[in-house]
């Protein structure tokens, strides 16, 4: 038996896909007018942006990639499939509280931290002890996964407070988070394949 469906090889793989396409696309709507190292996507996302709509749809997306996959990831502990299910409603939400074009939102900034959180420690929380598991679910992966979101949301910190390359650190980390399930999901999919195997030979 197969610790999670084959559809969340779809479900996970398409997540960082459609974000990046999102940004690439929305960002050439923009124009000149927006510096994507300067300049976060919720920019793009604003209301009035020009590429507003390719935005919300690639958020939207995302989050719903996010839930499927959580969903499927059975091998994952309750409590990591929920942080990670809670980082797809984040995304979600985010379509709903939108920036205003005039610049940040308390609203939206508390939503994206939320997001951000829970799709940080979800790898931490979805990991089981020992080593007989899927490796993307093993402690040591699954720490330095959640170790390298956390350097990379204090790198964001850093640019957003010197004015630096906001948009480079916030791309990098949102890429990472949606990377990792994928990561997760196809390490799943080979431990099952081992073991059939091993079963087979034995």
């Amino acid at each position: 038996m197969r610790l999670v469906p084959v559809w969340t090889l779809l479900s996970s793989g398409c997540a960082p896909v459609l974000l990046v396409a999102g940004w690439a696309i929305a960002a050439l709507l923009e124009g000149s007018a927006y510096d994507s190292a300067t300049q976060t996507i919720s920019v793009l996302g604003a209301y009035g942006a020009a590429g507003f709509w390719v935005m919300t749809v690639a958020l939207l997306a995302v989050g719903v990639c996010h839930l499927l996959t959580a969903w499927g990831l059975r091998a994952a502990t309750r409590a990591g499939r929920m942080a990670l299910a809670g980082g797809g409603v984040s995304a979600l939400a985010v379509v709903v509280v939108p920036a205003p074009n005039s610049g940040g939102d308390l609203r939206h900034g508390s939503v994206a931290v939320v997001g951000f959180t829970l799709l940080a420690v979800w790898p931490v929380l979805a990991a089981h002890r020992g080593r007989a598991a899927p490796w993307g679910l093993r402690p040591t992966p699954s720490l330095f996964a959640t170790a390298l979101m956390g350097l990379g949301a204090a790198w964001f910190l850093l640019e957003v407070r010197y004015q630096g390359a906001i948009g480079v650190a916030e791309r990098l980390v949102t890429f990472m988070q949606s990377l990792w399930p994928f990561v997760v999901v196809v390490s799943c999919l080979r431990y099952s394949t081992a073991t059939a195997t091993a079963t087979a030979d034995g």
